[in-house]
Formats: structure tokens, sequence, C-alpha cells
């Protein structure tokens, strides 16, 4: 007695069919698992025995062998629990061979035959409708989620009980639908706003820059200035994502089990601050089979590392090529595989050890070694990935006091949208969406100056110690303040305003 049931896997972020195929036979009872399984899906014949029997069905005391082909992949999770119970009771006839071929099966199973949900449904919607399926049985609980791939039929289900009788047809099942624009415009609030942050307006004018050119940022100033209270709302200024832009990051979130409850689509751009005693693996992605990190997780959004110069060297040096690429690669015996990590950086740190260097009601304790042997721990490459410095002072106390309104997020990102439309069109057919990705070739036709410009630029450089990797830097971020105010020519204002923004090329003291 043999039977197919088509069912699906993760590998990376994407999906692929397997094939679980069931042989009974005569011969003392023992139920034997293939095709490279881990470790829950060897567990998978304790459930699958108990839920078949608890949902009324015969387990037959006979010699069962299940194999998940491809044989050649490594199998995870307990996804394929609904899969194998439904190819036992086709192999017994319990079952109609009927539909089979037309739907993929996961989900896993309870001991009293429940349906529990299980992660990267929305890849796995994907993979069945690229493959031609009709449709996709899985947990009512990702039914939702699987809905937001059109072109597929997703069925829901709570129990195998009623696997079996819609297989028979003895039942119907409605498939699930979703609203796009309507989940777009439930879930694409955020819970923060910039008009909840008092004073720092130069702060948060170089935020808005950063967000407008894409531009990752470093912030350095005393304790308690407020870093991170401004990094965790670079969020609400960003562009909104688009619907492609939604289905990468639900995807990456969903096969890591982060999505949030009762979720179906992230809407918003996500935001991650690890701790600095994160691991390279923990930031970038690993394990014997890769799973991804941090950089991966913060895709079209962003990624804040607070308190910079704690986090370990070997950490910071692997952000080098998801920075450059906007992807990372990563390499094991077994597999090879490459995760997006498209992401605007957002660091903070103290402009010394104490904290104080830069504080005027303060006093700094730490030497001059110190603090260059404090900064010294960001490397210079890393640090010629980061376009914008800026210092953020202590907030004063009228400041804090004030009953001014501050501008909120969505003004800003109005002045954002237009100043990335201005880019889009400009970058119409190159592969690059935002002023900071750049080229060399595209600096020398997009960031022409005027001899003004060009003479600020040599006194910067000269006076003010600033380093050679500085120019090109100024030159994106200028172009960027220039979109801001719809203009076609940078000009020496635009200039002298980006050489502000890069205080950690200068000369200490």
């Amino acid at each position: 007695m043999l039977a197919k049931v088509l069912s699906g896997a993760i590998l990376g972020i994407d999906a692929y069919i397997v094939e679980v195929e069931v042989d009974i036979a005569q011969g003392l009872p023992v139920f034997n698992t293939v095709g490279l399984p881990d470790g829950a899906v060897k567990e998978a014949k304790e459930r699958v025995k108990s839920a078949i029997k608890n949902s009324g069905y015969e387990f037959p005391p006979k010699r069962i062998t299940v194999n998940l082909a491809p044989a050649d992949v490594k199998k995870e999770g307990a996804g394929f629990d609904l899969p194998m119970a439904v190819g036992i009771l086709t192999a017994l006839e319990v079952v109609s061979k009927e539909n089979l071929a037309e739907y993929l099966l996961l989900g896993e199973l309870s001991l009293d035959g429940r349906v529990k949900p299980i992660r990267g449904a929305l890849s796995l919607a994907m993979a069945a409708k690229n493959n031609g399926k009709k449709g996709i049985i899985l947990p009512k609980e990702n039914a939702e989620e699987a809905a937001v791939v059109q072109g597929v039929e997703v069925l829901g289900v709570d129990f195998l009980c009623t696997v079996v009788d819609f297989l028979n047809g003895q039942k119907a099942l409605t498939p699930t639908t979703v609203d796009i624009q309507e989940i777009f415009h439930r879930e694409k609030h955020y819970q923060e706003d910039f008009n909840e942050v008092k004073g720092q307006e130069h702060v948060k004018r170089a935020l808005e820059i950063a967000a407008a050119g894409g531009h990752n940022i470093i912030m350095i100033g005393p304790p308690g200035a407020g870093k991170t209270m401004l990094a965790k709302r670079i969020s609400t200024i960003l562009p909104d994502l688009s619907f492609e832009e939604a289905i990468e990051i639900t995807r990456i979130y969903s096969v890591m089990g982060l999505l949030p409850p009762h979720s179906s689509l992230m809407a918003t751009r996500p935001f991650r601050s690890p701790h600095h005693t994160i691991s390279d693996a923990g930031l970038i992605g690993g394990g014997q089979i890769p799973k991804p990190g941090e950089v991966s997780l913060s895709h079209n959004g962003v990624l804040f590392l607070d308190e910079l110069p704690e986090f370990k060297k070997n950490v910071l040096e692997v952000l080098r090529q998801p920075l450059e690429d906007g992807k990372v690669t990563i390499s094991r015996a077994l597999s090879s595989l490459t995760f997006p990590a498209s992401f605007m950086l957002v660091a903070a740190m103290n402009p010394c050890p104490c904290g104080f260097y830069t504080d005027p009601n303060r006093e700094c304790t730490c030497t001059l070694p110190q603090i260059l042997r404090y900064r010294s721990k960001i490397s210079g490459p890393l640090m010629d990935r980061i376009d914008i410095h800026i210092e953020v002072p202590a907030v004063r106390y009228r400041d804090l006091t004030g009953d001014s309104p501050a501008e909120d997020s969505a003004s800003i990102k109005e002045r954002v949208n237009r100043a990335r439309e201005i880019q889009r069109e400009r970058f119409a057919g190159k592969k690059i969406y935002c002023n900071a990705q750049m080229t060399p070739r595209h600096l020398k036709k997009y960031c022409q100056i005027g001899e003004e410009s060009k003479s600020l630029l040599e006194q910067a450089i000269d006076k003010l110690g600033l380093s050679a990797r500085a120019y090109t830097r100024i030159l994106k971020i200028a172009r960027t303040i220039a979109d801001l105010e719809g203009l076609e020519n940078i000009t020496s204002p635009h200039i002298a305003e980006a050489i502000q923004y890069r205080s950690l090329d200068r000369t200490l003291l």
C-alpha cells in the first residue's frame, strides 16, 4: 500500500515542494522516516500515531516507511505531521487519492488531532502557486498570511478529520481571502512620532536628510541626550512600504516565527536594535542550516546599533558586505544561501568612555589617548560606509518644558517622499533607488558643483582636517539636501550644510 502527499519545506526564506511518500507493508510494527529529517521530523511519528487514533481512525500495526523527497536536502520543523497522517490514511484507503495531487498539505498535529500553526506560510503559498498547484491546506492560524498570495486557493483547517472529510468530498471548505489594501491601511500605523521629541531640531534635520537619501547615520552625544528616542522614530519618516517590499519582509519574519499575532502582512518598516553582546552569527545570520540574522530582519527598514564601540570588532566587520551589496551570503558545507539585507544603518555612541566629552554641564574625566582608543574601536572601512555624523547635545531645560508643538512624522515624511520621488525618476532603470547608492560614475553626472562650492570643499578638507573619504559622502549628502528643496543644482549652502555632517572626520582637539 503506497501513497504520495505533496507538502513543502523552507530553505533560507524560499520554499520548495516536498513529496511525502508513505509505504505500509507487512512486518513488525515500526515507523521509519527517511530523507534527511531533523529531530522534530523524526519525532512526528508519535504525534501522528496519537492524532490518527484520537481522531477516530485505526492506526495500522504494520511496517510504515515515510520518505521525504528530495532526499538530499535537510528537512526541518513539525509541518510534515499533517501530510504524514494523511499519507498513512490514504495508503489505508481511508482518504481518496483523487484530489491529493492538487494541494500542498502542511501543519503540526496535536495529540488530539488539532492542526497547529507553522512557520513560513507565505513562502509555502508562493511555492504552491509557482508550481501550478490548485491550493494549499494549512492551519487556520496561517490562512490569512498565505492568502496574501493571489491566485492560489488557501484552505485553513482546525482538525485532521476536517482534512479527511474535505479530501473525500464529504465537506466543503471556504477559501480564505484578504483585502490587501485594507491590511495596509490597518497595519501601517507606528507607535512613535517625532512630535514627542523635545528640542534637537538640528538632529531631526539630519535624520530627515538621512531618510530622504537612504544615508547611514551615526549620532554622537552624552548619555540621556535622546539618541535612542530619535532612532526609534526614523522608521516613521521613511517612505511607505510598497506591496513587494512588504512581501519580502513578511517572508523573513514568517520563516523566523516573528510575525506579530493576528497579522498577515508586515505593513510598517522594521526597526531592529540588537544588544551589543550579539554574536556575528546573530547579526549576519548562520547556523548549520543558515537562518537570517538581524541584518535581514532589518531589510527595508532600520538597523539600530546603540553604543557602537561596545560591539565586538569582528561583529562590526561582518556588516561591510551587506552595507555594500544589500544582501548577505552565508556558506556552509551543505549549502550556501543568500538573504536580502538592504537596510538603513543608524548607530549611536558616546563621544568618549565616560560620555561627557562634549557636554558643557559635566566634566569629562577621559584622557586624549583614552578617547582616541575608544573611537578607534570602529574601523575606518566601516566608518567609510556611514555618510552622516551628527552631534546630539544634552537637551536644555527650556526645551524639555516648552509648550511649543514639535513637527510630527507625517509632515517630515511628506518632504522625504517628494525627495525620494525625484531620486526614483533620476535613477530610473539604473538599479539604484536613492542617493546613498550612487557610484563615482553617478556622482560625476548628478553632483556637479560650481567654483564657489569647490573652493568651500577645498577649505574644509585642508583646514578642518577632513579625510579624503569624506569628499564623496559630502557630495551625496549635498545632493539629497538639494532634492529636499526641489532644486536641480547643488549650491554652496548645500555643501556647507553637508560638511557639518562629517564631525568624526575632523581633528579631535
